[in-house]
């Protein structure tokens, strides 16, 4: 799951310090962030050293070394940005960077907004602090939303820090061939290379596509072309299951039906979504479990919604790629002049890409 569940959670202190703050729980969160955003940075090491002290975990010096050429390929063969990222570590010594607070109403898919100064609106609310995010989360239940609470492994900061590498980016001990580390660090390069006000899913599908795509031609440098790895494509299989399944509650939520049937046929499309997901675990998948924990656990609209911002906009991206020629610099370029575009207009353009290539695979 981790893998869907990134964030530009940390972006709220860095960019809202300009913000005017006057609500006691505003200054609350931003002094939060602070705390947090700062703690991060004081345990930041140079990958370059840890490498080369011989007293490091071999494993942890390995998983470093492979974040060192995954960063030196974003900016060599995928043109992403050039600077002190991901060239240092930090330990947080927890499994996740934030946890981030998802909400909707109860008949919409349509995430809760939390806007600031220059980043604009983003559709999640970060936190370091656990007990915080629970709080959060109770608050915004009480008000009759939908909640769900994600663990993000990594985040962006656009480039005003240095991000490091974290523990928590890290792939899988016992498998050398994981792709976690090097996706992400596309990913969260992406953002730094393209972020466009008040549109998460298009900054998320973006940086997924950037990830996916850049995956891709990582994988042929380093395995001559070998396929995707089983867990990539359970997971975008997973995200495909997620999608349906939103777009039937979208349907349901416009028919306009009282109140009591649309939470009736609510409830019956968590049950199909359920359904759909055991087949798949148990024919496809042949029993693989390993999303069971989420599946198990109350679905709502807020608990969907992390796999509209990644992944809506995937195939309009692929669709672009191809348009120009597969060529990073000349896709950036056009990514960008959609970015610029009024945000209607983006949608449109963005709807047409996809349609005219209902084939691309992102």
């Amino acid at each position: 799951m981790r893998r869907l569940l990134r964030t530009l959670g940390g972006l709220a202190f860095v960019l809202g310090l300009g913000s005017g703050l006057s609500a006691c729980t505003s200054i609350g969160y931003y002094a939060h962030l602070a705390r947090g955003q700062m703690q991060l940075l004081a345990a930041r090491e140079p990958i370059a050293a840890l490498v080369a002290d011989s007293s490091t975990d071999p494993v942890l010096r390995r998983q470093l070394q492979l974040a060192l050429d995954a960063r030196a390929f974003a900016s060599d063969r995928l043109g992403l940005p050039r600077n002190g990222s991901y060239t240092l570590y930090a330990d947080l010594h927890r499994p996740w960077v934030v946890r981030n607070v998802f909400a909707t109403p109860e008949f919409s898919t349509r995430a809760l907004a939390h806007c600031f100064p220059i980043a604009g609106c983003v559709g999640y609310r970060g936190y370091y602090d656990e007990a915080r995010a629970e709080a959060e989360a109770a608050r915004l239940r009480a008000q009759g939303l939908d909640v769900y609470i994600g663990s993000s492994p990594a985040y962006s900061t656009l480039g005003w820090f240095d991000d490091p590498v974290l523990n928590t980016m890290l792939p899988r001990r016992d498998d050398p061939d994981d792709d976690t580390l090097a996706g992400t660090i596309f990913h969260e390069l992406g953002h730094q290379q393209l972020y466009v006000q008040d549109d998460t899913s298009f900054n998320e599908s973006f940086a997924s596509f950037v990830e996916q795509q850049g995956l891709r031609e990582w994988r042929r440098q380093h395995g001559a072309a070998r396929a995707e790895p089983l867990g990539t494509q359970r997971s975008d299989r997973f995200a495909e299951l997620m999608l349906a399944s939103r777009a039937r509650l979208d349907a349901i939520y416009a028919s306009g039906v009282a109140p009591a049937a649309m939470r009736t046929a609510k409830q019956a499309e968590f049950e199909r979504l359920r359904s759909e997901y055991r087949a798949l675990r148990d024919g496809e998948w042949q029993g693989y479990a390993g999303y069971d924990a989420f599946m198990n656990a109350e679905l709502n609209n807020a608990r969907l919604l992390p796999f509209g911002l990644y992944h809506g906009w995937l195939p309009a991206f692929a669709a672009l790629f191809e348009r120009e020629g597969r060529n990073w610099p000349a896709f950036y370029k056009a990514a960008k002049q959609l970015g610029a575009l009024p945000a209607e207009a983006r949608t449109t353009a963005l709807q047409q890409l996809a349609t005219a290539a209902p084939s691309a695979r992102p």
